[in-house]
């Protein structure tokens, strides 16, 4: 019981880790990466949470939220590739 008690004190500090990452990444891709981590990350926390509190039909919650996270992802990506998400010019309105 300690041992996955000591796990989710570690994802929680690596979930700190890439909230700093995100904010202070120079690129808009290692932001995405970071954020992209910060989801995996909640992945395993609620897993190890649903172990702890005995109860694995959390284990539900975290597919849903990886699959969210997933599609998450691709979109801003997509939006990356199609240059919606960030403009380099000002607008002309």
């Amino acid at each position: 019981m300690t041992l996955f008690v000591v796990a989710a004190v570690t994802i929680l500090i690596s979930m700190a880790l890439a909230v700093v990452r995100a904010v202070a990444s120079p690129t808009v891709f290692d932001r995405i990466l970071a954020v992209n981590m910060f989801g995996t990350k909640s992945v395993l926390l609620v897993a190890v949470f649903a172990f702890l509190s005995g109860r694995p039909d959390v284990l539900d919650i975290a597919l849903l939220y990886s699959l969210l996270n997933w599609l998450g992802v691709l979109a801003a990506l997509r939006m990356v590739e199609r240059e919606e998400f960030y403009s380099s010019e000002p607008d002309d309105d």
